[in-house]
């Protein structure tokens, strides 16, 4: 994987070249990150202002604060404080703007997505005090244990806002070249084992052949989102992998955005303050390159 650099020249151009854009795709898909030195969503300065200094509004606002789009609301502050108004207008604007800039840059996906959460992330990453399955600062790929995506994708747009310092990750090897290499090993004592088809009629039959648990109804997780999410926690508890994998550094400067598929990209997140992050779920069928994929290797894997 790779970081690609897209100027405010390059990115005017490729908004008019279907081509180009079509090929932006495709290496999102292959697990590159997109990187814009100055981010194509403008902020307002007072909203910026307001969002820098939440440590000053009463202590009203959460670890993460997280906006749902499709139901105009904030979670992870204090509802009766005044504050919240505000911030949500600011989180409803932020996630509209980067969904309307997506709608283009990913013309090729014909918005073939669903709108996910966005998040603020005012607190710094270094040293949270978080549970194992939840720390930032261990590689992992996403699985969402409450929303499964049944094989749709994870695509991330983030928005570093600190006006100071860089917000830092490392990478790894990116999901193909992880589940290809650590299928035969042990997970949680149970060995890799893929289904022999993802297929949301064939669920039933195969979810005895998981080896991974009975699942729970009410999360409807397909046998893709179980293996997903098993894999998930088995990077993050996986001692040997977090110090000895490869690793690439990237510090992403105040005033940049990048985009990624955190689905195939396995990342972590060492430090950083202050970032705003919009979700889409992009569907599988609106791939360009669909045997990239996630549940294009897993299915190639299980056939094979």
């Amino acid at each position: 994987m790779q970081l690609v650099t897209i100027g405010k020249t390059n990115l005017a151009t490729a908004l008019q070249t279907p081509k180009r854009l079509h090929s932006y795709c495709s290496l999102l898909e292959a697990g590159d990150i997109l990187f814009f030195p100055e981010t194509p969503i403008e902020i307002a300065s007072d909203d910026l202002a307001f969002l820098l200094g939440h440590q000053q509004v009463g202590g009203a606002f959460h670890k993460n604060i997280a906006y749902r789009p499709l139901e105009d609301r904030i979670t992870g502050f204090d509802a009766q404080d005044s504050a919240g108004e505000r911030l949500r207008r600011i989180m409803r604007r932020y996630s509209d703007d980067v969904i309307g800039f997506l709608r283009r840059f990913l013309g090729p996906y014909g918005a073939r997505w669903k709108v996910d959460y966005a998040s603020y992330r005012p607190e710094e990453e270094e040293g949270r005090g978080l549970s194992l399955r939840k720390r930032n600062d261990l590689l992992h790929t996403d699985a969402f244990p409450t929303r499964p995506t049944h094989g749709d994708r994870i695509l991330r747009f983030f928005n570093n806002i600190n006006p100071q310092k860089t917000r830092n990750w490392i990478t790894t090897e990116t999901f193909d070249a992880l589940v290809e290499r650590m299928r035969t090993r042990k997970l949680n004592g149970s060995a890799i084992r893929l289904p022999s088809s993802m297929q949301t009629s064939a669920a039933k039959r195969t979810l005895a052949s998981l080896g991974f648990g009975v699942l729970a109804p009410s999360l409807k997780r397909s046998p893709y989102d179980e293996f997903m999410m098993r894999f998930h926690n088995y990077l993050k508890e996986n001692a040997e992998f977090q110090k000895n994998c490869p690793k690439q550094h990237w510090a992403f400067p105040p005033g940049s955005s990048w985009m990624v598929y955190t689905d195939m990209v396995s990342h972590a997140v060492l430090s950083g303050q202050f970032a705003l992050e919009q979700t889409l779920i992009v569907s599988r069928e609106a791939m360009v390159v669909p045997e990239k994929s996630p549940y294009g290797v897993l299915s190639k894997l299980a056939a094979s």
